[in-house]
């Protein structure tokens, strides 16, 4: 089958920003400024595109300030199907909105769209989980003032990501599938 395969994942970013090491003279241990307001929440839905003969690789995704719905999957899958031509082979991992009504109804009435799952917890499989690390790596230690600024810092993440066929297929080759390695 001449299809582009999709390996999408979902991801979650809070004001309160992963911290990693840095370094400081001795004796000065750093401070690291946080919000305390920690209710805003950039949920991402994110999918990498490998095309049929896998020798480019895109990243799409769509963002939102809310929780994820079905609603919100199906406009994803509507945004990645106007992406691409052609037959598309989705894996996901079993996520409960992936099995609401309204999402599976919406992947039927699709001809162009197959849809598998990832074994259950199983995160390291799924080479759109390392599109996050990366995100993570890049915003650690940012302390964003506001919503705007961690979208900012989550998006400069992302963009990072996406525009480097180097780290995309760094995604693939981190993950333990076989067939793609």
């Amino acid at each position: 089958m001449n299809a582009t395969l999709g390996l999408e994942d979902e991801a979650g970013f809070t004001m309160v920003s992963p911290l990693k090491r840095t370094w400081s003279r001795r004796g000065q241990t750093p401070v690291i400024r946080t919000s305390i307001d920690h209710h805003d929440r950039l949920n991402i839905l994110g999918v990498l595109l490998v095309s049929p003969k896998g020798k480019k690789i895109r990243l799409s995704i769509k963002s939102y300030w809310h929780s994820i719905t079905g609603e919100e999957v199906i406009a994803f899958l509507k945004q990645i199907l106007q992406l691409v031509r052609g037959y598309i082979v989705l894996v996901w991992d079993r996520h409960p909105i992936h099995k609401r009504k309204a999402v599976q109804n919406f992947i039927q009435s699709q001809k162009r769209l197959i849809v598998f799952e990832f074994p259950v917890a199983a995160p390291e499989l799924n080479p759109a989980e390392f599109v996050w690390t990366q995100t993570v790596e890049y915003v650690a230690g940012t302390a964003p003032h506001d919503k705007y600024e961690l979208q900012a810092n989550v998006f400069a993440g992302i963009s990072r990501t996406r525009i480097s066929q180097k780290r995309l297929f760094a995604c693939l080759l981190g993950s333990k599938l076989e067939w793609i390695n």
